[in-house]
């Protein structure tokens, strides 16, 4: 099995620029996805999870500044180069403030985009195996890349497709999904138009992390809606 190639979002809405850095990238043997303006910026972060995204500063609809603050709000650590013009000096400053990893200036060559791309994921891929990721709610840690689960200190058994239900929760609390949603990030619509197998999983995970599944803690039932994770008093 070969490694596997690295996704880049690129976010520009200038057409001429845009296809310099998808050429450039999928030269440099990266796998690359394109977005025209900050709305959609943000669905294909979600959608496609790329491991790095390149990010205009001056995009239509959400300009690059707002797409950098919602993703690092939302705990989506991707790293992120950000593209400024000459003259943007204030705004550089606030991008890297909003968590930014890095940023080039307009006019760039092809072999720095590759040069800034190449030392931000090795920059980024050291930081994330220097720590190991974990994610806690009260008394529930999940360890994503260990598969392991852990209630009150006390470890818990889960299928796959439940750990993975449970990991997409924890990984955005407090945000409200439909079932159909979940379906998507978690069977990929293998069970498309079927939001029974959702319900089926969450009453599993409440039986295992719930202390009383009638009155739940940690999975909310958003009625009519669908589901919400997050710690209640």
């Amino acid at each position: 099995m070969g490694i596997k190639q690295q996704k880049i979002l690129i976010v520009e809405d200038e057409q001429s620029i845009q296809k310099l850095l998808e050429f450039t990238l999928q030269q440099a043997d990266y796998k690359t996805v394109l977005a025209n303006d900050g709305e959609e910026a943000v669905e294909k972060v979600l959608e496609e999870q790329p491991d790095l995204i390149i990010l205009d500063l001056m995009l239509p609809k959400i300009d690059g500044i707002e797409v950098c603050r919602m993703l690092r709000k939302e705990n989506i650590e991707t790293p992120i180069i950000m593209l400024t013009a000459k003259g943007e000096e204030m705004d550089k400053i606030v991008g890297l403030e909003m968590g930014a990893d890095d940023y080039m200036t307009k006019p760039f060559s092809p072999r720095e985009v590759a040069a800034r791309v190449r030392a931000v994921l090795r920059r980024t891929g050291e930081r994330n195996h220097m720590k190991e990721k974990k994610l806690v709610a009260g008394q529930l840690t999940v360890y994503p890349e260990r598969l392991e689960v852990y209630l009150d200190e006390k470890p818990l058994e889960f299928t796959p497709k439940e750990f993975e239900l449970l990991v997409h929760f924890m990984k955005h609390p407090n945000r409200v999904f439909s079932r159909d949603q979940l379906l998507q990030a978690v069977w990929n619509y293998e069970f498309a138009g079927d939001s029974r197998i959702v319900d089926v999983h969450v009453s599993h995970l409440r039986d295992k992390i719930e202390e009383n599944t009638r009155k739940p803690r940690y999975i909310k039932t958003m009625r009519g809606v669908g589901y919400k994770f997050g710690e209640q008093n």
